[in-house]
């Protein structure tokens, strides 16, 4: 089900962005042309733009992002909040939605954590994917082996 999202829907889901991303977090919903899906049980499921998928609420309350969703995020989110950046060796690989592996990782917001949403940046500053962090911060730049984001969406270009 399908349907334009109410002023009430938008209140609460911006307060689970904010404490998820912060408050610029909460720019993911400025637009008037939103959509929401909802489960059977009238759940928001997800959240849809003109321009794609924005997120999924999961039913553990937290946002799952779509592409749509990292590049407003990129956008409104201070840098380094919630990045990981990687070089041009897999910037291929990555935009194509493969994982992020820790020996490619060049830097990370020191701040996350496994599970957060990220945003997979090349070193140049494009968006190349969004996905979850499968390792903290630290272990991201000192590990050679290891995944370090399990990629959702690959920005395929």
């Amino acid at each position: 089900m399908t349907e334009a999202a109410s002023e009430m829907d938008l209140d609460t889901l911006a307060r689970v962005v904010t404490y998820q991303f912060g408050p610029d977090g909460a720019a993911l919903f400025d637009d008037p042309d939103l959509e929401v899906t909802r489960s059977t049980s009238g759940r928001p499921r997800q959240i849809i733009a003109p321009d794609g998928r924005l997120v999924t609420y999961s039913t553990k309350g937290r946002f799952t992002l779509g592409l749509a969703g990292g590049r407003r995020l990129h956008e409104s989110l201070p840098h380094p909040d919630y990045r990981v950046v990687i070089g041009d060796e897999s910037e291929p690989f990555v935009r194509d939605g493969k994982n992020v592996f820790a020996k490619f990782v060049q830097d990370v917001d020191p701040n996350v954590r496994p599970g957060d949403e990220v945003l997979v940046t090349h070193h140049g500053g494009d968006l190349l994917a969004v996905g979850r962090a499968e390792l903290p911060a630290g272990d991201m730049l000192d590990f050679e082996t290891g995944m370090a984001v399990a990629v959702r969406d690959g920005a395929e270009d």
